[in-house]
């Protein structure tokens, strides 16, 4: 039985823990909450990490508030710099190597992880994943007075840093083992318009090989590919996709899949365990993406608070952050049946995924097209209603 004094503890303190805590406190204002966080606690959006050298910000010019500013708004305790060692779901223990904190609730907001590459060589510091604040702090610094940088990975973040890297200064070069940019969310058209208009802007993009190996060369690296090609340059960014952080949870006997496994109310197979954000897998969906994880936050904020309240997504558009093609889009759900209809007037694309009685599942819109996501979401079903 978890004791009803002991605090509603989350552990992560990225969009996920932040927004869960703000729409707890405007629900519960004298609930005791405990913020546990790996890193050092600052309040900053994760999807301006791949603007801030367009916008030629620094780490701490991104952070918009520090733990302790948080802890002091939000009328809660913040650890930060803490690792969590185990969960133990029958005490209701969160451990901390030796020290252990209560809880009445849990929530799991600790996202997800970056995936690291396989590559040979003797340069492996000098391939950067930025996941995090911290992680954009380390590359900023690394990547000071430097030029030439290789990116590793065509989706959605490696297309974002590739065009904000840009127009910071530096000579991109994209790699990626795919036949197109966005491989997995973008129809070819679509994929084809952002292309051409990072490369508008100075991009390189050699698609279909991948980088094997990453030696140093005097104060660079040289990458090796699969086809024997070299490439050099200064810093490498590994932009190759993100995995739920699971281990952790599986060891506590917290069902897991690709994320961590919960209900519409974000409930856990454990009683008073609730998951959201990137790391969790809800009704079979993982959502990498920031509005799923806002009405999350809504939602589960009324469940701990006392009114269990199912997650519901409407129309979730994933709006990428490349100003030289701009695009929104609303991939079909896998496995979906239907087709792509395709308008295309230089890199300008309506895509429309659609099924055979004609109703839209799904779309993408480039260029001078995004505007009309405003007529397309009003005919596109919710997302999970």
């Amino acid at each position: 039985m978890s004791n009803s004094s002991a605090p509603v503890v989350i552990i992560g303190s990225g969009l996920a823990g932040y927004n869960l805590a703000k729409e707890l406190r405007k629900v519960a204002p004298e609930q005791n909450i405990v913020m546990i966080t790996a890193d050092d606690g600052r309040n900053y959006s994760k999807p301006m990490l791949s603007t801030g050298y367009g916008k030629n910000k620094s780490a701490d010019e991104l952070a918009m508030n520090t733990a302790a500013g948080m802890a002091d708004q939000l009328g809660m305790t913040i650890r930060t710099n803490t690792l969590v060692t185990e969960i133990d779901t029958d005490a209701h223990l969160v451990k901390l190597g030796e020290e252990s904190v209560e809880y009445s609730k849990l929530v799991i907001g600790w996202g997800a992880e970056a995936i690291h590459p396989h590559v040979e060589g003797d340069a492996n510091d000098l391939i950067f994943s930025i996941n995090d604040l911290e992680d954009y702090g380390r590359f900023r610094a690394a990547a000071d007075g430097k030029k030439r940088v290789l990116i590793m990975g065509a989706g959605l973040i490696g297309c974002e840093f590739a065009n904000d890297m840009t127009v910071g200064g530096f000579e991109c070069e994209v790699i990626a083992p795919c036949d197109q940019v966005f491989p997995t969310l973008l129809p070819e058209e679509a994929a084809n318009a952002v292309q051409a208009g990072l490369e508008g802007i100075g991009v390189k993009f050699n698609l279909g090989p991948l980088v094997s190996r990453v030696n140093r060369d005097g104060e660079g690296v040289i990458a090796t590919l699969n086809t024997g090609e070299e490439v050099k340059a200064d810093v490498v960014v590994s932009a190759i996709g993100l995995r739920p952080r699971i281990d952790l949870a599986a060891k506590a006997g917290i069902r897991v899949n690709r994320g961590i496994v919960a209900d519409r109310t974000l409930k856990t197979n454990i009683d008073d365990v609730y998951t959201l954000g990137d790391c969790a897998e809800v009704e079979g969906r993982v959502l990498l993406y920031v509005l799923p994880l806002m009405a999350s936050a809504r939602a589960l904020a009324k469940t701990l608070a006392g009114t269990p309240t199912e997650v519901s997504y409407g129309v979730m558009p994933v709006t990428v952050k490349t100003p030289a093609c701009p695009v929104v889009v609303s991939p079909p759900a896998v496995a979906t049946e239907g087709r792509w209809i395709v308008e295309k007037e230089g890199n300008d694309v309506q895509a429309e995924f659609r099924n055979e009685a004609g109703d839209l599942l799904g779309y993408a819109l480039t260029g001078a097209k995004v505007p009309n996501k405003v007529a397309l979401n009003k005919e596109l079903p919710a997302l999970m209603p």
